[in-house]
């Protein structure tokens, strides 16, 4: 990757506003942009309507901006690019990499609980639907290899995705297409080369590289930042109802996330203005000293 331009992104679901742990995720991925003099863009996953708040997207961008997180070029609206996964599971199916499957939710817990094991899918229409039944959704054919990746932060990951998955979605049985190949898709039409976010989505990062492969798209480098947890060990976000972010001493917000990030506040970062204060951050930023954990207390 040393020889591609650095291209990162940050890429907030519209579900809600940004809270601390949102803002952490923003930061990191934008201090590691700018650090490698390189490009940070924005995109909003608006891809799911029935979990989508209205107005979300236009605060969330408000916050990014009143924190001093100016992104380049145009915000890119996953809403708007249904043209083109539409075009990438077309090239799929051509090559016989999906098939369609008809099996709901219920009948794949079902079959874990007679088995004994999660909810992987068992490959029931691998080799054809089943009589009498109809396409729901289309999955990914995985193959039976492990697929290796190593995590700035997080280190070597190796995952067996026919055993820990098993076959994925590409495109829901409501007729919306799945985060991963959305995700797929955007990353290698912006062309971006580092992916800095959360831990959260550490576990799926093995269904993105298949999938890239199968298209024939280069994978991202990836550092997989600690996430946010509460008192009580949960995840900030919409579901806990998490607070948005504050943003009236921007500055000192900046200063606490700064800290999550086992950072050294360079000397004097607490008083200066927003402007100064980016400069300082950039220039002191060292990935190397995040803690290599996947989560870290609220603060």
């Amino acid at each position: 990757m040393s020889d591609r331009h650095y291209r990162g992104r940050f890429a907030p679901s519209p579900t809600g506003p940004l809270h601390f742990g949102s803002l952490l995720a923003a930061v990191g991925s934008f201090l590691d942009a700018r650090a490698h003099d390189g490009e940070w863009l924005v995109r909003m996953e608006d891809l799911d309507p029935p979990r989508e708040v209205p107005g979300a997207a236009d605060d969330i961008l408000h916050t990014l901006e009143a924190f001093g997180l100016h992104w380049d070029g145009e915000v890119l609206y996953q809403s708007h690019r249904h043209a083109a996964y539409q075009a990438a599971l077309e090239q799929l199916e051509a090559s016989g990499a999906t098939y369609p499957c008809a099996c709901t939710r219920r009948e794949i817990q079902a079959h874990a609980g007679l088995t004994g094991s999660p909810s992987i899918y068992p490959g029931t229409c691998r080799e054809g639907l089943p009589a009498g039944r109809a396409a729901r959704s289309v999955r990914l054919r995985v193959p039976d290899t492990d697929i290796h990746f190593d995590d700035r932060l997080q280190g070597r990951c190796v995952t067996a995705l026919a055993r820990q998955s098993g076959d994925f979605i590409l495109r829901r049985a409501d007729g919306l297409y799945a985060y991963q190949l959305a995700v797929v898709v955007d990353d290698a039409a912006q062309d971006i080369t580092d992916i800095v976010r959360g831990a959260d989505l550490l576990d799926c990062t093995a269904q993105q590289i298949a999938l890239q492969q199968v298209l024939g798209y280069p994978t991202p480098r990836y550092l997989h930042l600690p996430v946010v947890v509460n008192a009580q060990g949960s995840k900030l976000g919409k579901q806990i109802r998490s607070p948005k972010v504050d943003t009236t001493h921007a500055v000192t917000t900046l200063c606490a996330v700064l800290e999550a990030l086992g950072q050294s506040l360079p000397e004097g970062a607490g008083e200066s203005t927003l402007e100064d204060f980016w400069s300082l951050a950039t220039t002191a930023w060292q990935a190397e000293r995040i803690p290599p954990t996947r989560t870290v207390p609220e603060r």
